[in-house]
């Protein structure tokens, strides 16, 4: 018997961490059929050279909207991701009312047609997305649809009605609870609030994603909040984008790093995710108080979407108030108070080279890009270069990592953390998402001047079995799929 698609004289890194092998892999339909001796092959790829893993997995993606505006996930195809996680730092697509807006610079916007999660997958499938998606319940997105943007505690009605949404996405195949404790409306949520939503992830062995309350000077408070919502809701904690923001914070990685050791070996699991930049991104509103400017912040911040201001993309702040005139800090102003300075992403340059090797060593540490998919502007270059970059920087270029074990954090783990069932191996029966790559050669050529830049070495990306990525191609084969927790699919 014929399989669909064989690999030549491969060197498998399985994903699990154990060094790497030759042989020889077939994929039949959407699982993968042999490794060792296959079959003859309806098409054979001579790999020799290349290295065959499992599809990456993204645990960190704002990718919800995107899978609606860009089904063809190009800028993580390219780069070997099979699968995102979504719904992160409390921001989802769900719950949902069409029509109705929620928050600046939502992620979903008026016009929606889903209410649920179940809704918003069938309207992700419809679209014949190019890769898998598996999501997170955003409590940002939960509060404001049941209390709005409202600076309080919860009465009791809403937070039975906030604990009903959370359940909901739960029953139809959420992997847990995001939070975003930085970013409005969630900064105004009190630890007990978050505790009693995180509660209906439990039941279903689910975990608590956050973007923690501080990741700057009140850092280790943060992570001692975030053991607390997980010990007392009886759930996984998982840690977003781990840093120590700022340099007078730099090293603190290390201090964070042991309290969530302490609380892994009294009990709480818990993981982690890094990208391997110096800069992070996000909503430059949420981080600003007009009132109060931090100057030393605003002088390391680069403009990466300006709706208003298209010449401001791509470009430091105080090079933007050098040319116009203004101080740093009107510069900040200038561009938060024009019309649509709430669409305004930014690039924040606050992160340890350091702090980044510290983290990737640990041994539950996954990887995350965090990229924002607005394509418009000048967009962080974790967008399209994350993975690839892990694996030319800090595999071959700096040896913080083995192969196997970059692999290992990119795939298996991460899959197993957040219930990919029978995905993130190089397996028979498991399913083909698989990546083919030349170990000596892949680099992430993305930057922050040309960010949309997709990498090279990634050769082939198999997504279910089929071919979605060969040779810098984008078939168009479509075949990524809605995943629920822990559900074979």
């Amino acid at each position: 018997m014929a399989a669909d698609l064989v690999f030549r004289n491969v060197l498998v890194i399985d994903g699990t961490g154990a060094p790497g092998f030759p042989a020889d892999v077939a994929v039949e339909g959407d699982r993968i059929m042999a490794v060792g001796e296959a079959p003859a092959g309806r098409r054979e790829v001579d790999a020799r050279g290349q290295a065959l893993c499992p599809g990456f997995v993204d645990t960190h993606s704002h990718d919800d909207g995107a899978f609606l505006r860009h089904p063809d996930m190009a800028f993580k195809l390219a780069q070997g991701v099979t699968t995102d996680v979504s719904g992160n730092c409390g921001f989802s697509t769900v719950p949902n009312e069409p029509g109705r807006e929620y928050m600046p610079g939502d992620i979903s916007g008026p016009g929606a047609g889903w209410t649920d999660l179940a809704s918003y997958f069938a309207a992700c499938m419809a679209k014949q997305p190019a890769i898998n998606n598996l999501m997170l319940v955003g409590h940002n997105r939960v509060r404001a649809h049941v209390m709005g943007m409202e600076r309080r505690a919860p009465t009791a009605d809403e937070l039975a009605a906030m604990r009903g949404h959370v359940a909901r996405a739960m029953e139809q195949g959420a992997a847990g609870l995001s939070t975003g404790l930085i970013y409005e409306p969630g900064r105004y949520a009190r630890t007990e609030e978050v505790i009693a939503l995180a509660r209906e992830a439990a039941p279903f062995g689910g975990l608590y994603a956050t973007h923690m309350r501080n990741e700057a000077d009140r850092l280790l408070e943060a992570v001692d909040e975030a053991i607390t919502v997980a010990r007392e809701a009886g759930v996984g904690l998982h840690i977003s984008h781990h840093k120590a923001a700022g340099r007078r914070n730099w090293g603190r990685v290390g201090e964070s790093l042991a309290k969530a050791d302490a609380a892994h070996a009294a009990g709480t699991s818990v993981t982690l995710d890094v990208y391997p930049y110096t800069a992070g991104s996000g909503p430059m509103w949420q981080y600003v108080n007009l009132e109060a400017i931090d100057r030393e912040w605003a002088e390391n911040v680069m403009i990466a979407s300006c709706p208003d201001r298209r010449e401001f993309e791509g470009r430091m702040v105080p090079d933007i108030a050098a040319s116009e005139g203004w101080t740093v800090e009107e510069a900040v102003r200038q561009i938060l108070t024009a019309p649509r300075g709430k669409e305004v992403i930014c690039i924040q340059f606050i992160i340890d080279e350091a702090d980044i090797e510290t983290n990737l060593r640990h041994p539950r540490m996954f990887i995350g890009s965090d990229g924002i998919p607005v394509l418009k502007g000048n967009p962080h270059p974790r967008l399209f270069g994350t993975m690839p970059r892990v694996l030319a920087r800090y595999v071959r270029e700096r040896g913080v990592l083995t192969l196997e074990e970059a692999v290992r954090k990119m795939t298996s783990a991460p899959c197993e953390r957040f219930g990919l069932a029978k995905r993130g191996q190089v397996r028979e029966g498991w399913f083909a998402d698989l990546v083919l790559f030349d170990p000596a050669t892949v680099e992430d050529l993305a930057t922050y001047e040309q960010p949309k830049r997709e990498p090279r070495g990634i050769r082939m990306v198999v997504v279910n079995g089929q071919v979605a990525y060969d040779d810098g191609r984008h078939t168009g084969a479509g075949s990524g799929r809605m995943l629920r927790y822990r559900q074979e699919a």
